[in-house]
């Protein structure tokens, strides 16, 4: 879930700062830079089994920081782009954004300050995942201005996790900056986005982006009836993607699609089935599940503002 050095990425990271000691100049220091790169980058598995929501939050914006201050000395190394465009996004999700619609009954100004906090860190997360496109596809970024489809023609399927986390906290910022003309305008590229990981690899992290479709088909301009139904589709995959052992497609369906549509059944049977998951069935997937477990519960306490008497 979070970002930071597993036991394994420290001593790569430390074994290629020793080799400072060997080598002299600017071109020695680039490649420590990404050999400390790519530690950093694939050492965040430890934190997805973690249980302890509270630790991983508390260490993770060190960890950002960290590999934000080695990317400025290897400005184009596709792993740390990617691994800050997933941090940033899960980071502001859980540990900004959630607490702020904790926070609305009891400090309205505070909630909006920290929503807007998380509308800034999902942009931050967006632009690093449109520096990892562009790595790989020059002019991308531009061209998804003008043309999505065409733009991500040439997207492979080595290309699909950051096509989910620029699509994921793109959609996010707009989501919390609806007022914003200039940000919206950005929704068609975060619909190409989806739709172009979704063709490339439907099975992505256990099917999270049907879980972003969702959200997007929901948000289209078509009869409610079509949308239900398309989004009860893609529920369906990522269920079967996930193996009922996540929490995240009952809680993205109950808040995205029956809250949405005033379905008062359908809200509590997919809460009732996000409390009922085995978390110790899916050991890799610890942590999300305790921060959806936490969303199921506070949408549940929140129950009357969705389905008021």
């Amino acid at each position: 879930m979070a970002v930071g050095l597993s036991r394994l990425g420290t001593r790569r990271a430390l074994a290629a700062l020793a080799t400072l000691a060997l080598f002299a100049g600017c071109s020695a220091e680039r490649l420590v830079a990404n050999r400390v790169g790519d530690a950093l980058a694939t050492g965040g598995d430890v934190y997805a089994s973690d249980p302890d929501v509270e630790l991983v939050g508390a260490a993770t914006p060190f960890g950002l920081k960290l590999m934000e201050s080695v990317l400025a000395d290897t400005p184009r190394h596709p792993g740390l782009l990617l691994a800050l465009s997933r941090g940033f996004t899960q980071y502001a999700y859980a540990y900004v954004e959630m607490p702020a619609d904790a926070l609305e009954s009891r400090d309205l100004e505070a909630a909006y300050a920290e929503r807007d906090r998380a509308r800034r860190l999902y942009l931050r997360a967006r632009d690093y995942g449109l520096r990892g496109l562009e790595v790989a596809h020059p002019g991308i970024g531009a061209a998804l201005g003008t043309d999505p489809a065409a733009a991500l023609a040439g997207a492979k399927p080595r290309d699909v996790p950051l096509l989910y986390w620029t699509a994921a906290s793109w959609g996010a910022a707009i989501a919390l900056g609806k007022d914003d003309a200039y940000l919206v305008a950005g929704l068609p590229a975060v619909r190409a986005l989806a739709a172009r990981g979704l063709a490339l690899d439907e099975g992505y992290e256990s099917g999270a982006l049907h879980l972003l479709a969702i959200s997007l088909v929901m948000s289209e301009a078509r009869p409610e009836a079509a949308r239900v139904a398309e989004a009860r589709a893609h529920f369906d995959r990522a269920l079967a993607l996930s193996g009922g052992a996540q929490v995240a497609p009952y809680v993205t369906y109950a808040e995205a699609v029956a809250a949405a549509t005033a379905n008062r059944a359908d809200f509590d049977a997919m809460l009732e089935r996000a409390l009922a998951v085995d978390l110790a069935a899916r050991p890799n997937a610890r942590l999300a599940n305790e921060l959806f477990l936490r969303r199921a519960r506070a949408l549940k306490a929140r129950r009357a503002e969705f389905f008021p008497d």
